[in-house]
């Protein structure tokens, strides 16, 4: 893991701190805290989902940020990760991510 993607992990989990991000629901405070993310964080918090699922990144940006990840279960997501990356994806949408 490199200093860049310890920085970047410390960030989105001051920015989800009270496990927004890994819950069941995509709560309302959750909601707002998307609201107030950039389009980096907003990225980072979707792809962090994946990256804890094992997900096998090809780009080298999610590489940087990630590292080499792949293994079991592959990013495969729960239908509660479904619904906070469907979440983040509107609020990418609607800031022209």
């Amino acid at each position: 893991m490199t200093v860049r993607s310890i920085a970047l992990t410390l960030s989105a989990a001051a920015l989800l701190a009270g496990g927004a991000l890994f819950t069941g629901t995509t709560p309302a405070h959750a909601q707002s805290r998307y609201a107030s993310m950039s389009c980096g964080q907003l990225w980072y918090a979707r792809n962090l989902i994946y990256a804890n699922r094992g997900y096998c990144f090809r780009s080298q940006r999610a590489i940087n940020a990630f590292g080499p990840r792949c293994y079991p279960p592959y990013g495969r997501l729960s239908d509660a990760e479904h619904r906070r990356v469907a979440e983040i994806q509107r609020w990418e949408r609607r800031r022209g991510c």
